[in-house]
C-alpha cells in the first residue's frame, strides 16, 4: 500500500486534473448523446415523406390556403 502512495506524490501537485468526478460526468454526457442518437435514428425511420412534384407544390399550397380560410370566415344565408 505504500508503493501506492508514493506514485501519488509523484504527480504536480500544482497540476489540475478533472479526476473521478469530471469522468463520471463525461460518461453519463456521452450516455445522454448516445440514448439522444438511438432515439432520433428510430424517429426518423417511422417518418413516411413523399416529395411532390416541382408544380403540385405550389398548387396545392394555394387551394389548402383558401381551404382554410373559407373555413374561418361566418356562412352567409
Amino acid at each position: 500500500m505504500t508503493h501506492l502512495v508514493t506514485l501519488a506524490k509523484e504527480v504536480d501537485e500544482d497540476k489540475v486534473t478533472p479526476g473521478v468526478l469530471g469522468f463520471i460526468v463525461f460518461a453519463v454526457m456521452a450516455l445522454a448523446v448516445w440514448g439522444l442518437m438511438k432515439s432520433m435514428n428510430r424517429h426518423m425511420g417511422r417518418v413516411d415523406f413523399d416529395e411532390a412534384p416541382d408544380g403540385a407544390g405550389e398548387a396545392s399550397g394555394k387551394g389548402a390556403a383558401e381551404q382554410t380560410s373559407g373555413k374561418a370566415s361566418p356562412a352567409k344565408g
